[in-house]
């Protein structure tokens, strides 16, 4: 199952990286919840669509440093360049990613702005 999981997020991540958030939750489940650690959380898909739909967009650039798969969850952590405001701001990220019978069910980001 590890390595499922890990084919599973890295299809997700290449869907963010693209911006395409239909190919996103075609991996998810109905009732996926997406945290963003210091926000509230988004739960569902319809939630998540509204949400993404306010952001730029450009899809963020970003590498992944290192991915850890422990069971049904994957945690990757990197760096990312998100447009604001017409400029190119950088952070630091670490995702977990929970799943749940081959579909993603949570993911909760740790997002930190870097010099």
């Amino acid at each position: 199952m590890p390595a499922t999981n890990r084919a599973i997020v890295d299809k997700a991540n290449e869907a963010f990286a693209r911006n395409d958030v239909e190919a996103l939750l075609a991996l998810c489940r109905e009732d996926f919840t997406w945290t963003m650690v210091g926000s509230e959380p988004v739960v569902g898909k319809a939630a998540v669509r509204e949400w993404m739909a306010k952001a730029p967009p450009e899809a963020p650039r970003f590498t992944t440093d290192t991915v850890i798969v422990d069971g049904d969850f994957v945690t990757c952590i990197g760096d990312v360049t998100m447009p604001e405001d017409g400029k190119d701001v950088n952070y630091a990220y670490c995702d977990v990613w929970r799943l749940e019978g081959g579909k993603i069910a949570e993911l909760k980001a740790f997002v930190i702005k870097t010099p």
